[in-house]
């Protein structure tokens, strides 16, 4: 392996005038300075078993007559070389089961590669790049892009000149857009059960007063038949008042579980889908690059000129490669993510909605039954109350003298005909 290698490895310092150069003559590669920009180039070899369809998995690019190097473009999902992770996008092929494909197009070596079967055997340089020397200020522009295009309708992004890509329709924004609208139902249901319940507090507060006034009129009546009657419809506003406290226990955790749902669930679900779209902005911006450099190759190409990078190993490009794969593989994990933090959000509102709103029904409906029949039982109208001996004409106070008026009546009495008698014998001596 060492061998072949050392055989691949680009003079960094051209021997002859650079004036010369002549893309028509054989060997001008060989004498082409390499460019890294700074990145390292490591050696390695790995085995691909071919699937069922004979390939592994890779697209090739570069390769003569314009570019020195042959490297891989892109790694195909489940695929051998996707499951074996030994290749990345930007990674230079030195030869296909020791066969080299220096000076070969991609044509070739893809051919090389599908005439083999069963396994094959690639030698590549493993490019080392970092990921931040490839986020340029020309793709932070191109993700703010694509952040203006996607709330824009097509019409008005073609009347403008600016391009849609494919993920600009995505489907989980139209789910960010539902789940604001369950937002706001959920913030008008708290709304509604918390005056509800505030209406019910000061509707049990009534029947604790009723109860309080009918209770204190019973005990004060002196007829049994009314004071029994006043004393048992006033011990019914004061159930009627316990059942709606109850029912007040009962619907009162239904606004916190929903507070819950609204002001965590919703908001952390936002975040991950504002995140999800920043992983996706960055993504489309590395695609919408790759898709300029191709262009700008395909330019030069068809006017036979010289393209800097091109010739010097196209290092930039193979940068650019490899950071929309990192940025794709970022972006298919965190999409997975959302959707099942989405459906489980879903499933969640779901089954919590259909929960409160039978607790909510259950306890409204216990409260209104127990009323109801409380109130049937207390039906004592009319209520037939002597006037002549009513609370408001009648005096009560000789039920709790022990007597004592009595007694002092009798003093009276005797008092009074003692006085009569005096005054009796005053006229008859006066006669």
């Amino acid at each position: 392996m060492d061998e072949y290698i050392h055989e691949y490895e680009y003079s960094l310092v051209p021997t002859f005038d650079v004036d010369e150069y002549d893309p028509e003559e054989d060997g001008y590669f060989e004498f082409l300075p390499e460019d890294k920009m700074g990145m390292t180039v490591t050696s390695g070899v790995v085995t691909l078993q071919k699937d069922s369809q004979n390939l592994i998995g890779i697209s090739i690019g570069g390769g003569a007559p314009l570019c020195p190097c042959l490297y891989v473009v892109q790694i195909f999902d489940n695929t051998p070389a996707a499951k074996d992770g030994t290749l990345a996008s930007g990674d230079e092929i030195v030869a296909v089961n020791s066969e080299t494909a220096k000076g070969r197009t991609k044509v070739e070596v893809a051919k090389m590669i599908q005439s083999i079967k069963g396994e094959v055997s690639i030698t590549y340089n493993k490019l080392h790049a970092d990921p931040k020397q490839g986020k340029s200020l020309d793709i932070v522009l191109k993700k703010v892009k694509h952040r203006v295009v996607e709330n824009m309708s097509s019409n008005t992004a073609d009347a403008l000149g600016l391009s849609r890509a494919i993920l600009c329709n995505d489907g989980l924004v139209k789910k960010l857009e539902e789940l604001e609208k369950v937002a706001d139902t959920y913030k008008g249901l708290i709304d509604h059960t918390r005056t509800l319940l505030k209406s019910t507090f000061e509707l049990s507060q009534s029947h604790k007063a009723f109860g309080e006034v009918f209770g204190s009129i019973g005990v004060r009546e002196p007829q049994p038949a009314a004071s029994e009657a006043f004393t048992k419809f006033g011990e019914a506003h004061r159930n009627m008042e316990r059942f709606a406290i109850r029912m007040l226990k009962t619907v009162k955790p239904m606004i916190t579980d929903l507070n819950t749902y609204l002001n965590k669930a919703v908001p952390d679900t936002r975040l991950t889908i504002k995140k999800y779209l920043d992983v996706k902005f960055e993504y489309l911006a590395y695609c919408l690059k790759v898709k300029e450099m191709d262009d700008e190759e395909y330019s030069y190409a068809a006017l036979q000129e010289p393209l800097y990078r091109v010739e010097t190993g196209n290092y930039e490009y193979r940068l650019v490669l490899r950071c929309r794969q990192d940025a794709r593989v970022r972006f298919a994990k965190m999409r997975s993510d959302v959707l099942v933090k989405i459906e489980l959000l879903d499933q969640k509102h779901v089954q919590d909605i259909v929960f409160q709103l039978q607790r909510f029904v259950s306890a409204m409906a216990r409260y209104h039954n127990d009323c109801h029949t409380v109130m049937k039982e207390a039906v004592v109208f009319p209520i037939e109350v002597d006037l002549s001996r009513g609370t408001f004409t009648y005096d009560t106070g000789s039920q709790f003298n022990d007597g004592e008026d009595e007694e002092e009546e009798e003093d009276e009495e005797e008092a009074t005909e003692g006085l009569n008698e005096a005054q009796t014998g005053d006229l008859i001596s006066t006669d």
